[in-house]
């Protein structure tokens, strides 16, 4: 997996080098563990990303699109 982009209240973020499966249970396990919800490390912009944190609840809106590596030229 190359990243994973994030839409959060309308802002673009991304998360690399982890899997959609590693992620979904990070996020289930942080809402579950916490009821006022956890702190998820992700990278906000383009280039030279800078890191940021969203805060999660189980009331959170939030959008995970898997980007895949290119595909081998070989």
């Amino acid at each position: 997996m190359k990243r994973i982009d994030i839409r959060y209240d309308g802002e673009p973020y991304s998360i690399g080098n982890r899997s959609l499966d590693e992620l979904i249970d990070e996020i289930e396990r942080g809402i579950a563990g916490s009821p006022g919800g956890f702190w998820l490390e992700v990278n906000h912009g383009e280039g030279q990303p800078r890191p940021t944190f969203l805060r999660l609840t189980a009331q959170s809106d939030i959008a995970l699109t898997p980007i895949p590596e290119p595909a081998s030229t070989d």
